[in-house]
């Protein structure tokens, strides 16, 4: 059942409104290997010549519209569409895309990859504090309206192709500089950030590795020994001097040292990981498959 069918109705007649649908679409087709550009919602010749591409090879009309056999030749992430359905913890889809590109949009940090997971809830519950609405964690009717009706914080600046080559390129450095495998910590710094080194969370972790100033601090007094830059790269190199610490500590156990890195090292010691843990190093161990 459509539960939002007048209010898409009234934000389709807006170009900035539409821009959503087209994050839906460049996710979708990202997750094909048939666009590589930014999630910016914006229709430019990237995401024109990725559709046409999934349209010819599945031997559709080369239209550049998104109808429903294009939707389904997309998989899972082309359907259903944003307010056909009420949006909770492990949904996938390009609504869930719809959600998360709203939510960045109105400034908060959250990953843009069609799939509900404890950061898009996380964000979601954030995003359903501040507009005084139920915190359940649970995108329906009011939550949906509140978001289409938002007022940008600012675009969310999806990192390029360029940009993305040279964060791997960091991290690839500081994992080679401090022996820790390089696909885990491309994992962590695209969970955490998307590979964005302006952000801030409301907790104060900055960068491409969300890194708390507390952990900073300790990184450079304990770890290196010495005060870091905080540029995109000292922000890398203390995140792998951290994760190195953590995987040293829990004896190269790679799900403790995440669980450690997300919860922190005395808690899973002490209780061990809680459930959002869990789900959080299920995450990054899945994207470690995409980046290996």
């Amino acid at each position: 059942m459509v539960i939002l069918a007048s209010t898409i109705a009234l934000a389709a007649a807006s170009t900035a409104a539409a821009r959503p649908q087209v994050a839906g679409l460049q996710v979708a087709l990202q997750a094909r290997g048939l666009y590589s550009g930014p999630v910016d919602g914006i229709y430019g010749p990237a995401t024109a010549r990725g559709l046409r591409k999934l349209q010819r090879g599945a031997g559709l009309a080369v239209d550049g519209r998104v109808g429903p056999a294009t939707r389904a030749a997309l998989g899972r992430l082309g359907r259903p569409a944003f307010g056909a359905r009420l949006l909770r913890r492990r949904a996938a889809g390009w609504d869930v895309s719809v959600l998360q590109y709203l939510l960045a949009r109105g400034g908060t940090i959250v990953p843009i990859d069609g799939r509900f997971g404890v950061r898009t809830e996380r964000a979601l519950r954030h995003f359903q504090r501040t507009h005084k609405l139920a915190v359940d964690g649970v995108a329906g009717r009011q939550t949906f309206r509140a978001l289409l009706l938002q007022r940008a914080r600012h675009a969310p600046r999806s990192v390029g192709r360029t940009e993305t080559n040279r964060v791997r390129s960091l991290i690839d450095y500081w994992a080679t500089h401090y022996g820790v495998d390089k696909s885990l910590v491309r994992a962590l710094g695209w969970m955490e950030s998307g590979y964005h080194n302006d952000l801030e969370s409301p907790a104060g972790a900055r960068g491409i590795m969300q890194i708390l100033p507390m952990t900073w601090s300790y990184v450079e007094l304990v770890l290196i020994g010495h005060p870091v830059r905080p540029t995109a790269s000292g922000n890398v190199r203390v995140g792998v001097a951290f994760m190195r610490e953590l995987l040293r500590e829990f004896e190269g156990n790679t799900r403790l040292a995440l669980a450690a890195w997300y919860q922190g090292p005395a808690s899973v010691r002490r209780v061990g990981p809680f459930d959002v843990t869990r789900l959080f190093v299920a995450d990054v161990l899945a994207l470690r498959q995409r980046f290996t």
